[in-house]
């Protein structure tokens, strides 16, 4: 018999808000930009990014440019992204420099 196998696709695993906020919050520890462009993208196309595209006023080809791997956008479209679902970007200390 057969094994069948199918592409991994993060997006299709973020069902729910505590999902999405634990997933963004540990690639942002990883503190690769690359990285989290391209979670970013997959957050979004677990939202819908037509629905993305809409509510940040940005096309559907230019989020999937500037949300994919090699992705550079600015703060202002991560914030947009952001605030279109229903996320914000803030700030607090690495937990071992509170710590210490």
């Amino acid at each position: 018999m057969a094994i069948t196998t199918s592409k991994w696709d993060t997006a299709d695993y973020l069902n729910s808000e505590e999902e999405i906020v634990a997933f963004l919050d540990a690639v942002m520890e990883e503190g690769d930009l690359q990285f989290l462009c391209k979670a970013l993208g997959q957050v979004a196309r677990s939202k819908g990014m037509t629905e993305i595209a809409k509510k940040t006023g940005m096309s559907r080809e230019s989020l999937y440019k500037a949300l994919s791997e090699g992705g550079n956008p600015s703060l202002g479209t991560v914030v947009s992204v952001l605030d279109a679902m229903g996320l914000r970007l803030s700030v607090a200390p690495r937990e071992h420099e509170r710590a210490a």
